[in-house]
């Protein structure tokens, strides 16, 4: 992968919060890849299995067990460490638990996010941090066109309020002690990512329809589908993942011109019904069914019908767009699972060479990030 995010992370120290967690162990292999020192901070995996154990990653990075809600604990770590880029994506990320534990769900989105950048602020090796929120930060009106970053922020219930709260966090700290335009600020870049419904192997969350599906297609049992008619912006996980580490590079490079909010989600065409997503995925697994079921009490919760993001801010600054198109989300994420359930003992490899392969892709469209020539003035 020579050549990829211009070079920025080879031999960079990068701090990882919530590498235990799907989204988090990705984006440290991935990080590996490109020659990064990788420091993982979270709580141990909160599902079995997990990626975090199926690809070994607890063995290739400095991986340390802590809760991002410990202050004195994550800021001893960090001082310890000493990171220059950190990707904080500890969190509690599901909507469900977070009406059974609303005070766990904003200590750790919204206080965990401040004890972290009271950290940085007293750590003078730290120049970019890049905080991943989510696309329920917005209040959500059902509208059918994209939610652009300057859009209204809100949450109907307690885990979107709590991302809509650590929005509120970053720009603040932004303003009045990230400041570069005040000589009496930290020079260290902070901006925030704003991702949707993801996708990929290795993920085993609950109420998540990719994961309840597999783990029912792969006991042979048809698939329950809470919500077939909602829509969602569905995308793989390698997505997001990019966005993230192009911003980190641009704001590495080029500081202050990048701290801001962006959106990172898929094109309209990839806009599906949870029924037609479970569609795609029996398809690729090659047997298999679905049905409704009469909510319960707590899965009858508020749920929206449909939230996507306008991306146009990152494909016009950024010059960030996502890779794949049609169904390769999909295709990517069943062969993983079916790789796993089929007793593939190294998953490790499996991830990396995904992770090749949507670089690869990546590169014959020509994406700035991938250190391509279109790509240099992004950085000039």
């Amino acid at each position: 992968m020579s050549g990829i995010f211009k070079n920025v992370y080879a031999g960079k120290k990068v701090m990882v919060t919530g590498h235990t967690g799907f989204k988090g162990t990705w984006l440290s292999l991935w990080l590996r890849t490109l020659g990064a020192k990788v420091t993982g901070y979270a709580l141990p995996p909160n599902t079995e299995p997990s990626i975090f154990k199926a690809t070994g990653l607890g063995g290739r990075i400095n991986s340390l067990l802590g809760d991002i809600r410990d202050s004195e604990n994550l800021e001893r770590v960090i001082q310890e460490t000493r990171p220059e880029i950190i990707f904080h994506l500890a969190a509690q990320p599901i909507v469900s638990l977070s009406y059974q534990y609303p005070k766990v769900t904003y200590e750790t989105n919204i206080m965990g996010t401040i004890n972290l950048l009271e950290a940085v602020r007293k750590t003078d090796s730290i120049r970019v941090v890049v905080v991943i929120t989510s696309d329920k930060c917005y209040d959500n009106r059902e509208w059918v066109y994209g939610y652009r970053e300057n859009d209204p922020l809100g949450g109907y219930d307690p885990y979107s309020s709590s991302k809509a709260g650590t929005e509120l966090v970053v720009k603040t700290y932004q303003k009045c002690f990230f400041d570069w335009d005040r000589s009496d600020q930290k020079r260290a870049v902070l901006a925030s990512a704003r991702v949707g419904n993801v996708i990929g192997g290795g993920d085993w969350a609950q109420d998540r329809i990719v994961p309840d599906a597999v783990r029912a297609l792969a006991a042979g049992e048809p698939i329950v589908v809470r919500n077939p008619y909602a829509i969602r912006p569905w995308q793989h996980v390698l997505e997001p993942l990019s966005g993230y580490l192009w911003l980190g590079a641009l704001l590495w490079n080029e500081g202050q011109r990048y701290a801001s909010a962006w959106n990172f989600g898929p094109n309209d065409v990839y806009d599906l019904s949870v029924g037609s997503l479970a569609d795609a995925i029996i398809n690729n697994w090659g047997s298999g069914s679905w049905h409704t079921k009469r909510h319960n009490i707590e899965s009858a919760r508020h749920e929206a019908n449909y939230l996507k993001l306008d991306c146009s801010k990152a494909r016009s600054l950024l010059g960030w767009e996502p890779v794949y198109r049609n169904h390769a989300a999909v295709t990517a994420t069943v062969e993983w699972y079916k790789e796993f359930y089929a007793g593939n003992s190294d998953l490790h490899q499996l991830t990396l060479a995904q992770i090749k392969a949507y670089a690869e892709k990546a590169r014959q469209l020509g994406l700035a990030w991938t250190g391509e020539d279109d790509g240099d003035a992004a950085l000039s």
